[in-house]
């Protein structure tokens, strides 16, 4: 079965020539980069467009990606992958791997679920950059539902990381962690904020980033996908993370009063 496109038109352009204009303009002059598992923006094409090229030119080639998103809509299992089919975005369709898909379920924390990517944006908008990037390649969408800050929450994650480390070692597979940062904050205090979690994820300390994400009262959207990123980075033998590129809606809108900030985070 064919997955339909839900925000074509709405955070992109919904015809082929158009989403090709656009996301030529926004990898124009971005570098290409060797990072194997990045942080990625999910906000509209004109928001966030630039910054998610960046993270995405700057992704190492491989055959297969693993998607994680948060789960906006709080549909469906908190853990939810689909495992099987294809994705269709105005630029063709993304076949899923099913094969990795069916290895990474072997966690015990994944659960088959369809509804929880029915309506879900934070996944699709990631898949135009990569077909645009890769050409070819299979994904896994892995929905999170981010309920809470806490241990069991967290273990989860970190459970799921190091199982990913684990299947995807020596293979040409990457990780992209789907999430914006600081929601609706005058865009010095977003920056004091997104710096303090930053830092927690450049040292791959994921049960730190949980803490300050929670004392901060912060609004990262997708810490839970971030948390297994970081997971299966440190599982892997990676040292850290850097940030790529950083931008907010301020760009766009001229309004810094309140922004959404952006990064593109690698880890390597």
């Amino acid at each position: 079965m064919a997955r339909k496109p839900v925000v074509a038109g709405m955070f992109y352009p919904n015809g082929r020539e158009s989403l090709e204009q656009t996301l030529s303009k926004l990898f124009s002059g971005v570098k290409h980069g060797s990072f194997a598992h990045i942080v990625s923006p999910h906000a509209g094409y004109e928001y966030s467009g630039r910054t998610a090229a960046f993270a995405m030119n700057s992704l190492k080639p491989a055959k297969s990606f693993v998607i994680l998103g948060p789960n906006h809509n709080v549909l469906g299992h908190e853990f939810s992958v689909i495992s099987s089919g294809e994705w269709e975005t105005p630029l063709g369709t993304a076949r899923i791997d099913s094969e990795l898909a069916k290895e990474a379920k072997k966690c015990g924390i994944l659960e088959d679920d369809e509804l929880a990517h029915a309506h879900e944006h934070s996944i699709e908008v990631q898949l135009p950059f990569l077909q645009h990037r890769f050409k070819n390649f299979r994904f896994v969408p892995i929905s999170v539902t981010n309920i809470d800050y806490s241990e069991n929450f967290l273990a989860k994650c970190i459970s799921l990381g190091k199982h990913m480390a684990k299947i995807i070692s020596g293979r040409p597979i990457g990780i992209v962690a789907s999430s914006d940062f600081s929601h609706y904050l005058p865009a010095k205090i977003a920056d004091e904020k997104d710096a303090k979690a930053i830092e927690k994820i450049a040292k791959l300390d994921t049960p730190g980033f949980f803490s300050v994400l929670e004392r901060m009262g912060a609004s990262v959207c997708g810490y839970g996908p971030i948390a297994v990123a970081m997971s299966a980075a440190k599982a892997a033998g990676m040292k850290g993370a850097e940030i790529i590129s950083h931008a907010n809606s301020g760009g766009a809108t001229g309004d810094y009063s309140s922004v959404v900030s952006y990064y593109a985070i690698g880890f390597r």
